[in-house]
């Protein structure tokens, strides 16, 4: 069976995947802090012009602002900004935070996906501690870590998702095989496989 997925942010990364999930999967959660946003999009409006309303319609995609809303969903995609600060340097804020929240929801057996720009080794090396420490579950153990970098261009509507060819990488082949299964059905261009997360987050730096 399909494990319900939830995407973790919803701006011009976030929309797209959790569209592409629900369009091939279904029993997608679309989560964001942003209210306003969530509110939005449940009108079937978005503010970032990558969808018109007749697109949105009919998903199986539930928008939400209430991590608990998160609950029972067994694959986190997320897709939140990792902007730079004013000496330059990533600041990792929104990342840590979306660790946060999901590990507050994470159960056995769950797979997170990180998507957002990081430089190699934030997967495995500060996501993976952080929603260990939020779960109270073991990396690598209860919870598994893939990396998909996002490639989307805003505002291009024809290199879209579905038509640029997708790097996924995990940690562990079982966990490389789900992801394979997620990614595949949504991506037409096709998947490639990277050796390893770090591999993974170093094609996209």
């Amino acid at each position: 069976m399909t494990p319900s997925i939830a995407v973790i942010g919803l701006g011009y990364v976030g929309l797209p995947v959790a569209v592409g999930m629900a369009r091939a999967h279904g029993r997608v959660v679309g989560f964001d802090i942003d209210q306003a946003r969530v509110a939005a999009l449940r009108d079937g409006h978005d503010a970032t012009g990558e969808f018109e309303p007749s697109e949105l319609a009919g998903l199986d995609l539930r928008y939400s602002a209430d991590p608990a809303d998160l609950r029972g969903c067994s694959c986190f995609i997320l897709t939140v900004p990792t902007p730079i600060d004013a000496d330059r340097q990533p600041d990792l804020t929104p990342l840590r935070r979306a660790c946060g929240t999901v590990g507050a929801v994470l159960a056995e057996g769950s797979m997170v996906v990180v998507e957002s720009t990081v430089y190699p080794g934030v997967t495995e090396e500060v996501c993976g501690p952080l929603l260990a420490q939020a779960s109270g579950l073991r990396q690598g153990v209860d919870f598994t870590l893939g990396y998909s970098p996002e490639r989307i261009n805003p505002g291009d509507r024809t290199h879209r998702l579905e038509t640029i060819a997708k790097v996924v990488a995990a940690a562990d082949p079982t966990t490389l095989a789900r992801l394979v299964r997620i990614y595949g059905p949504v991506v037409a261009a096709g998947l490639h496989v990277a050796p390893s997360i770090k591999v993974a987050e170093t094609a996209k730096v």
